[in-house]
């Protein structure tokens, strides 16, 4: 029998810091090897089948982390999308930044569209929620439908105003280091995910751990409200 992969799957890379703290270093090394570990979990999933991947890099609360915190976190967004732009291409895998772009700098800004463009026809894709945040999203979504006039609205018209209005709904969410709450993640798009929430840290989340998460994944009953 076929293996029921999820078509769309969204990681709380969770856990980082706590990594650094067990070994003694500073939680920008445990940051850093958070992002080394980013490429293996998204290759291993691209291979499995799963079409779309998204990774909750920087929510819009993580601001009021230490600024040197911050800081490092950035340089990793802007190294990470440099190195991993031939993955991208050698891969078709396309790059989606899903978030308010207003408060990260410009070079990150244009690096980023720079690489959303060269890979805008692929049909695999890896989204990347940077200053991202639900609440923040869906407020931006009505605001933009105020903006062009409507006065009332549909499902439809609030999925066309956010910032996935062209991806699937995410099936799996799962969320590293044993915490058990969504954190403002994509809460529109997940109305129906399956939640999975592992005690392993992020840093060290390995393809057979994924395995084990889409196991259960594949036991679930999906009845979508219905019977």
């Amino acid at each position: 029998m076929e293996k029921i992969i999820p078509r769309h799957v969204g990681f709380i890379m969770d856990g980082n810091g706590r990594w650094a703290k067990k070994r003694g270093m500073p939680r920008n090394f445990g940051h850093k090897k958070g992002a080394d570990n980013v490429e293996k979990v998204v290759s291993h999933c691209f291979e499995k089948g799963v079409e779309c991947i998204s990774l909750y890099a920087f929510s819009t609360e993580n601001w009021g982390r230490p600024e040197e915190e911050v800081s490092k976190i950035m340089e990793l967004f802007y190294d990470f999308l440099l190195k991993y732009t031939k993955t991208l291409t050698d891969n078709g895998i396309r790059l989606k930044i899903s978030g308010d772009k207003t408060k990260l700098s410009k070079k990150l800004i244009d690096l980023a569209e720079s690489r959303e463009e060269l890979t805008k026809n692929y049909k695999k894709v890896l989204n990347l929620a940077i200053n991202y945040g639900s609440r923040q999203e869906l407020t931006s979504a009505v605001n933009t439908l105020i903006a062009s006039g409507k006065t009332s609205v549909t499902e439809e018209d609030v999925k066309s105003a956010l910032y996935t209005f062209d991806l699937p709904d995410i099936d799996l969410v799962i969320r590293t280091s044993g915490e058990s709450r969504l954190s403002n993640f994509f809460l529109w798009q997940s109305a129906y995910a399956e939640l999975y929430f592992t005690p392993v840290l992020w840093p060290d989340l390995s393809s057979s751990d994924i395995d084990e998460a889409f196991s259960w994944y594949e036991s679930r009953n999906r009845r979508f409200g219905k019977l």
